[in-house]
């Protein structure tokens, strides 16, 4: 089969190279990929969110089978205009990947469905947000409704920082037509868990869970980021816990589109905060997390290309989906500044990995035949083993065979997983 996947980053990177692995594949084009992708699929210079130009590139070349990864085409619609062209895709139609598209209709969706979440406001006025923030209690979570690259979620202490938030969002307009409604919502605490979800909107299958580390600096410090890092599986998602989410939320959710007449169909995800009175929705992605998917695909045995036809095809429940028993680890290197400013232009050099370690390149070019740093993420060096504590030390290990100039690490990733595991 001929395959698109849409996107250039590491996310992408990782579907590609698992899809390789199908015998069913024939060809992947990549758009507009990156340089590490342009040695797994052969990369088009087509951005990720023009519909048009994508959709035109399927035709022309008879694709089979279109993977859309990023959000921003699916919000848009690339979908729904590929299905149009008779292009068998994975990835939800725009009114089903609305769910991560807007705040405050997952919010609404989950409140009108009974589905643990945060408590919240919502507001289009940025004098009436005020005024409810100077009665709330702090900290408090503000949101902006639509698509922010992961930066629209302010945690405010108080509320001179909660004002300062609202006036960026509502007022400056720093996340554009995005920051229009906003979501004020209570502040949870507990553990935080990312479960992706194959889904065909019948049947929901999800996979290994995984723990994120969204903080630029050691020991959770610095700014928030894409992600600097994530293991799997998360050792607070216990088979206890995976049955209660299940139940309360994982079919819920599935239901609750079908009856608003959204049907998802793709990797629905789940983050989770597992609070002392039981896991609650943080938010929904309508598609792969990223860096979360360095790990998880890496522990898929089944073959993922069968998966997402037969997601497609809704007939996942046919479908075997089968993770093996152990773990993994992703370390991002970035560039040193991110998410600030930072230099790129710089050489990756890459020496021999053990078997068992691998590269999923996100901000890289090709340039002059040399693959060269273009973003603030550059690599995600990950390793699989046949526990945590190996995964973890591997993935360092292949760290250390890779270089550039102005490379930033945390140093911690997965520590705070194997205290947790240590001290069960």
């Amino acid at each position: 089969m001929k395959i698109m996947v849409v996107g250039g980053g590491g996310r992408e990177h990782a579907i590609i190279k698992k899809l390789k692995e199908s015998p069913k594949t024939e060809k992947i084009y990549a758009l507009p990929g990156n340089g590490g992708i342009s040695k797994d699929a052969e990369c088009v210079n087509i951005g990720a969110k023009d519909i048009e130009a994508i959709t035109k590139f399927a035709v022309d070349n008879k694709i089979d089978f279109a993977v859309v990864a990023p959000d921003d085409p699916l919000v848009m619609g690339a979908v729904d205009s590929l299905h149009k062209e008779g292009i068998k895709c994975f990835g939800p139609e725009a009114k089903a990947a609305i769910i991560e598209g807007s705040k405050v209709f997952s919010k609404n969706l989950m409140k009108k469905y009974n589905i643990p979440t945060a408590e919240y406001e919502v507001f289009s006025n940025p004098d009436d947000a005020l005024s409810y923030l100077k009665e709330a209690s702090y900290p408090t979570v503000i949101k902006a409704d639509g698509l922010a690259l992961g930066k629209g979620v302010i945690i405010c202490p108080d509320y001179k920082t909660a004002e300062e938030a609202i006036n960026s969002i509502m007022n400056d307009k720093i996340f554009g037509d995005s920051g229009n409604n906003i979501v004020i919502e209570e502040f949870l605490t507990g553990p935080e868990v990312s479960v992706l979800c194959f889904t065909d909107g019948k049947t929901i299958v999800p996979m290994v869970s995984s723990m994120d580390h969204k903080r630029a600096l050691d020991n959770d410090e610095g700014l928030n980021t894409g992600g600097m890092g994530t293991i799997a599986p998360n050792p607070c998602y216990t088979e206890e816990v995976a049955k209660e989410c299940m139940e309360k939320i994982f079919i819920p959710t599935i239901n609750a589109m079908n009856k608003e007449n959204r049907t998802f169909k793709g990797c629905l995800y789940f983050g989770l905060m597992l609070t002392d009175k039981g896991p609650k929705v943080i938010e929904y992605n309508c598609r792969f997390g990223d860096p979360e998917t360095q790990v998880v695909l890496p522990l898929l045995k089944s073959d993922l290309l069968e998966i997402m036809l037969a997601v497609e095809e809704e007939r996942l429940s046919e479908i075997n989906v089968e993770f093996s028993k152990g773990a993994a680890c992703c370390v991002v290197m970035a560039s040193n500044g991110y998410p600030q400013k930072y230099d790129t232009g710089f050489e990756v050099i890459e020496e021999e990995l053990d078997d068992n370690a691998f590269i999923y390149h996100a901000g890289t070019k090709m340039q002059d035949g040399k693959i060269v740093t273009s973003g603030g993420r550059v690599l995600g060096v990950c390793a699989t083993a046949d526990n945590l504590e190996n995964a973890i030390k591997d993935a360092y290990k292949a760290v250390g065979k890779v270089h550039f100039q102005n490379s930033y690490t945390r140093t911690d990733i997965g520590k705070k997983a194997l205290n947790i595991l240590n001290n069960k």
